[in-house]
C-alpha cells in the first residue's frame, strides 16, 4: 500500500501565499491524507482554507508562533493516522508536482525516518535559501550542494522537510517555548541524539524567503554570524543561540558566537547591537527570558 501522508501547516497572515500553497500541495501527484492548517493570524484564513480540499482548519486565537503553531498541526496530523508528517510553513511552496513522490521515494530507497528536499529561493533557482558548510565555508550555491546528491544527518528543518510519525514519539515535538529562530535547530540536534536516520535529498526542492542579509561573514568566509533583521527576530535568534548552548553544552558554537558577535559589531562601533545581543544571549545561556510574548518589550 502507498505510504500515506498528513501535511503539517502554519499561518499567519498571508493569504495570498497560502492559497499558492494549499494549490500546490492538492497538485502533488502524491496524495496527502489531510492539510492539517493551524492559523495564528491576527486575521483568519478560514475563508482561503475552506475553498480548497483536504484541509483541516484549526484557529488558534493565541500567536503560537512557528514552534508552537508546528507542534498543535504535527500531533493534528498524527491523529488522522498518517505514516508520514509533511510539514509546510505558509511562504513555502514544493518545486514541482513530483516534489512529494520523489521525498517518498528517496526516504523508502534510504531507509530514513525523515528525509529534507533543497530550500530554494523564489525567482533565483541557483540559489539555496539557507547555507550549507561544506569544507569549512558558507555556500549558497545550488550546484556546488547538487553535486553531493545526498548530505547525511543535515537538512534544514521544517519546511518540506518529511517526517515518519514515529519520529515525533522518540525526539518530542517543536519546543513552544523557542517560539521562532531556533526551534528548527533544536529539534535537528535531537534528531542527531536520538540516532534517527535523515538527511538533505537534492532531487526534490520547494521554494522559500531566503535571508541571504542575514549571514554575515567575520575575519574572512570561514567564520561568520547571523544578524536577523528586526528586534524582535534578533532577541529570539540571540536568545535561543544561548539557550541551546548551555542545553547541549555546545563548547564549539559558545566560542564561535562570542568571537564572532564581538567581532561584528565592535568592527562597527555598534554599542548598542552589542548590548542587545549580549542582553539576549545571556539571557538564553541563563535559560531566562521566556515570558510571555506581549510581555516582551521590543
Amino acid at each position: 500500500m502507498p505510504s500515506s501522508v498528513a501535511v503539517a501547516a502554519v499561518t499567519f497572515d498571508r493569504p495570498g501565499e497560502l492559497a499558492v500553497l494549499l494549490n500546490a500541495i492538492n497538485s502533488q501527484t502524491a496524495p496527502v491524507k489531510s492539510i492539517c492548517l493551524v492559523d495564528s493570524g491576527t486575521v483568519p484564513a478560514r475563508g482561503v482554507a475552506e475553498s480548497h480540499k483536504n484541509v483541516d482548519y484549526i484557529r488558534s486565537e493565541a500567536n503560537l508562533g512557528g514552534a508552537g503553531g508546528f507542534s498543535l498541526a504535527v500531533l493534528k496530523a498524527m491523529a488522522s493516522g498518517a505514516r508520514w508528517i509533511w510539514m509546510m510553513d505558509d511562504d513555502a511552496e514544493p518545486g514541482d508536482a513530483e516534489c512529494l513522490a520523489t521525498l517518498i521515494q528517496e526516504a523508502e530507497s534510504r531507509d530514513l525516518e525523515a528525509v529534507v528536499p533543497l530550500v530554494m529561493a523564489p525567482g533565483e533557482p541557483d540559489w539555496l535559501s539557507f547555507f550549507f558548510r561544506l569544507d569549512g565555508k558558507v555556500t549558497h550555491s545550488r550546484a556546488e550542494v547538487e553535486k553531493i546528491g545526498f548530505i547525511p544527518n543535515d537538512g534544514h528543518f521544517f519546511n518540506g522537510a518529511l517526517i515518519r510519525s514515529d519520529v515525533f514519539f522518540k525526539v518530542g515535538l517543536p519546543d513552544i517555548r523557542l517560539f521562532i529562530r531556533g526551534d528548527e535547530v533544536d529539534f535537528t540536534i535531537r534528531l542527531r541524539k536520538a540516532g534517527i536516520r535523515f538527511g538533505t535529498v537534492t532531487t526534490a526542492s520547494i521554494t522559500h524567503p531566503h535571508a541571504f542579509s542575514e549571514t554575515q561573514h567575520v575575519f574572512g568566509p570561514r567564520w561568520h554570524v547571523i544578524v536577523p533583521e528586526g528586534a524582535f527576530k534578533r532577541y529570539y535568534y540571540y536568545r535561543n543561540r544561548g539557550y541551546l548552548i548551555r542545553r547541549y553544552f555546545r563548547v564549539k558554537s559558545l566560542v564561535a558566537d562570542v568571537g564572532g558577535y564581538l567581532g561584528y559589531f565592535l568592527s562597527r562601533g555598534d554599542l548598542r547591537g552589542l548590548r542587545d545581543w549580549f542582553r539576549a544571549f545571556s539571557m538564553g545561556l541563563r535559560a531566562k527570558g521566556f515570558a510571555r510574548l506581549e510581555d516582551q518589550n521590543f
